[in-house]
């Protein structure tokens, strides 16, 4: 019998050892926006072998680090706190699909739309003034955190293009045109992923239309033309793009 009990207070012990922490250290962190220290203790956890694949800890670290750069900090180590957090977010979702089915992306929908557009903004602010070296490395960032990269290949494909990397536009759009091809619905899509393909397709649209190739442009337009045709957005760069 004592043998029988000392087995069983064993495999309880093992038990309890085998599942993952809580981090309710870090949520607490979070709620009482001492980000800093957040990001520190969420790294402690990422450097630890034993929680190197936790979920948690990453998307912590991200939106520490997006509140950081928000709010801005004397600390040397978080100079590029924004530009880091894309790089813990991505590694976040990447371990999350892996070994979670998703699951805590889920949990963190919210954030995670909100981050990605705040990546598009920045994007978006780039092109405005025509600065293509800057949409193609954001795009690549981007790349890191995307649901779905049709949209980022067909911006990335644009973005050679007027840098004047013919070759490097061909083989981007090719391949969004892979991408393209398997899309059924974007419903579920984020809000985030949905205005990088529309101005990815928009922006290569134009690029044909520049380079003489005006029935691939409105072809194109055509094959996603049913998810946008509310976007009024859409409709006056679709007309510019087609009647002009």
């Amino acid at each position: 019998m004592k043998t029988l009990f000392t087995i069983l207070g064993l495999c309880l012990t093992l038990n309890t050892l085998a599942q993952a922490p809580n981090f309710d250290d870090l949520k607490i962190l979070y709620a009482d926006a001492n980000y800093e220290k957040l990001v520190k203790e969420a790294d402690s956890y990422i450097q630890n072998e034993k929680t190197k694949k936790e979920i948690a800890p990453y998307f912590y670290a991200a939106k520490g680090l997006y509140k950081i750069s928000l709010s801005g900090t004397d600390d040397e180590k978080f100079k590029n706190a924004y530009k880091d957090a894309i790089g813990y977010l991505g590694k976040g979702l990447a371990y999350d699909k892996k070994y979670n089915e998703g699951a805590y992306t889920v949990e963190e929908e919210e954030f995670v739309s909100m981050f990605q557009m705040s990546l598009v903004e920045a994007i978006e602010n780039e092109i405005s003034i025509n600065s293509w070296k800057k949409v193609y490395s954001w795009s690549i960032k981007y790349q890191k955190i995307a649901g779905d990269l049709t949209g980022v290949y067909f911006l990335e494909g644009a973005s050679k293009f007027y840098d004047n990397d013919k070759t490097s536009a061909r083989d981007f759009w090719k391949k969004a045109d892979v991408e393209l091809a398997k899309i059924e619905s974007i419903d579920n899509w984020s809000d985030a992923d949905k205005k990088l393909l529309k101005l990815g397709v928009l922006y290569t649209a134009k690029a044909l239309k520049d380079s003489r190739q005006i029935d691939k442009s409105k072809a194109l337009l055509g094959k996603v033309g049913q998810w946008f045709e509310e976007d009024e957005d859409w409709k006056a760069q679709y007309d510019e793009i087609v009647n002009s």
